[in-house]
């Protein structure tokens, strides 16, 4: 029996243009003309014999049948993603998302020492700043992720922890000199945020009791975890920064820890990859190299305090 479908290409627009809610994002996507993604959107709404789109001011928005049509597209073109992905060769190349402060502190160190051990397999890595850690295999060009979460993944997913976050003050090495700070020296410290929202600080100050001590300052406000870590160790005022991530910085005498006292945050730093995918035994060996780094790793002595 012949199928009557339309166009892949015009059914492909659609499901961009309705993504993006922008037919200028879904041509970027597909590296089209805008007026191309129109011509699409015509042509499936000609077939239908429906509008697909409607326009209120600025806004872009699906009309009820093409509410209707969407989810079994979106489901469709991820089947022939699938069997496109089975019928590829295994280039032997793992395409990583990571975030940026884990790149630069502890992940570009154990991949060229994964490359080392490992020579057959090649890891291409891209680091991503992300306010949240996240990832999405269906549309992004990757195989693997590291994501700091707290290990509540879809279940289409392998997920395998690399280590807890813990967090503590750091600051610059010559200001502990002396030793860790007394309450009143914390106290007049200038606070540097590695978050907009403060929320690392907050909770240090919460979990080790010193809320009511220690008020929660304005200070330098960043948007990534390394600015603040870089920031500290250069002297411009006490940052939050993960213990393992600054554990090597703190040996060689890079950073210094004010208050040794490490608080979990609840969440963990996973590798998380999909669970059918074709290069499971290299993402499994990949992932047992760098738990066994984590594992060979020397850390600061600290205090350790749950959330």
């Amino acid at each position: 029996m012949s199928r009557r479908l339309p166009a892949l290409y015009a059914l492909r627009a659609f499901e961009a243009a309705a993504r993006h809610a922008s037919f200028t994002r879904a041509a970027e996507e597909l590296a089209i003309t805008q007026s191309a993604v129109s011509r699409h959107i015509r042509t499936l709404e000609e077939h239908f014999a429906c509008r697909l789109f409607e326009r209120r001011g600025r806004s872009l928005l699906l009309t009820e049948p093409a509410k209707a049509l969407l989810p079994g597209l979106r489901e469709g073109f991820d089947a022939l993603e699938r069997a496109c992905a089975s019928l590829r060769l295994d280039d032997a190349v793992l395409r990583l998302k990571a975030p940026s402060t884990l790149t630069v502190r502890w992940l570009l160190a154990r991949l060229s020492q994964f490359r080392q051990a490992h020579p057959e397999d090649e890891v291409q890595l891209t680091s991503a700043w992300m306010d949240v850690d996240k990832v999405d295999f269906r549309h992004e060009p990757f195989d693997c992720s590291v994501l700091l979460s707290d290990g509540q993944f879809p279940d289409e997913w392998e997920s395998a922890l690399l280590f807890e976050e813990w967090l503590i003050p750091v600051c610059a090495a010559q200001e502990t000199q002396a030793g860790v700070w007394s309450l009143e020296r914390l106290q007049a410290a200038e606070q540097l945020h590695p978050t907009p929202d403060r929320r690392d600080w907050r909770r240090w100050l919460q979990v080790t009791g010193l809320s009511a001590e220690v008020p929660l300052k304005t200070g330098q406000v960043f948007d990534m975890l390394e600015l603040g870590i870089m920031a500290a160790g250069r002297g411009y005022g006490v940052s939050i920064g993960d213990l393992l991530m600054i554990a090597e910085d703190v040996e060689a005498g890079r950073l210094g820890l004010p208050w040794r006292t490490a608080v979990s945050s609840g969440e963990g730093y996973y590798l998380v990859w999909p669970r059918a995918h074709r290069a499971r035994t290299r993402l499994q060996r990949l992932c047992r190299f760098l738990q066994a780094q984590v594992a060979a790793m020397r850390l600061p002595e600290v205090q350790r305090a749950d959330s």
